[in-house]
């Protein structure tokens, strides 16, 4: 899973994201509330673990900003101070008093993912106008014709889709459809984004632009007539 991690101190961000990453989950840390919430803007994580006092933007007001602008129920860990438990914000899922243990911090992400899996099971259609993909057979069909594609253009096919007009970087294509293969030749990400390009006819006189952003990575948009 993608975890964001806003924690001001170092030496306490390394710790968490060491444990996580140890626990097979991609860790990602920021030291300022405004810098993640520029990152939630455009890239979803699947869970939180937010410090109260960080610079910027606080735990409580990056809290606040996620349940006023993401439409998704996003798990929240909140890290408090000892001082902190008679303050606790009912808008997170869980809390957790410092100093933690490795165990606790991966017990109560756990609990949160587990839960946050069991709301939202896999459907067994996602429809987006005219293509329609079916996540567990790995299937896709194109106004009603089956198009075959690999494991890898079938999820990478989704997740444009499901973010479509979002920008998404090169990491977070990498985390999500070739988990932590950083190391693999840039080459094989443009060659996928290519052949869905051909196969699902993702291009403006369909309706659909899929294009590189320079220096960053990639985003599906959708064109209206006259647009292209």
């Amino acid at each position: 899973m993608r975890i964001a991690v806003l924690e001001e101190t170092q030496a306490q961000a390394d710790f968490v994201c060491r444990t996580l990453s140890a626990a097979g989950h991609t860790c990602h840390a920021f030291d300022d509330g405004r810098a993640l919430v520029g990152q939630l803007r455009s890239q979803p994580f699947d869970l939180l673990v937010l410090d109260r006092h960080t610079p910027g933007l606080s735990g409580d007001e990056v809290l606040h900003w996620i349940r006023q602008n993401l439409t998704e129920r996003l798990p929240v860990l909140f890290m408090t101070r000892a001082s902190d438990a008679v303050h606790r914000d009912i808008d997170a899922d869980d809390h957790l008093v410092k100093p933690i243990s490795a165990a606790a911090l991966l017990a109560r992400v756990g609990v949160l993912l587990r839960g946050a899996f069991h709301r939202e099971p896999m459907a067994q259609k996602e429809v987006f106008g005219e293509y329609e993909f079916e996540p567990g057979a790995k299937r896709v069909h194109v106004r009603g014709n089956a198009v075959t594609l690999t494991h890898k253009e079938f999820e990478l096919a989704l997740l444009l889709f499901k973010h479509l007009s979002r920008p998404l970087s090169r990491s977070h294509i990498l985390d999500a459809i070739w988990k932590q293969a950083a190391a693999i030749p840039s080459r094989t990400m443009d060659t996928h984004v290519s052949m869905l390009r051909s196969k699902l006819g993702l291009r403006p006189e369909n309706g659909y632009r899929l294009m590189p952003i320079y220096g960053y990575g990639y985003r599906l948009e959708r064109i209206e007539k006259g647009e292209a």
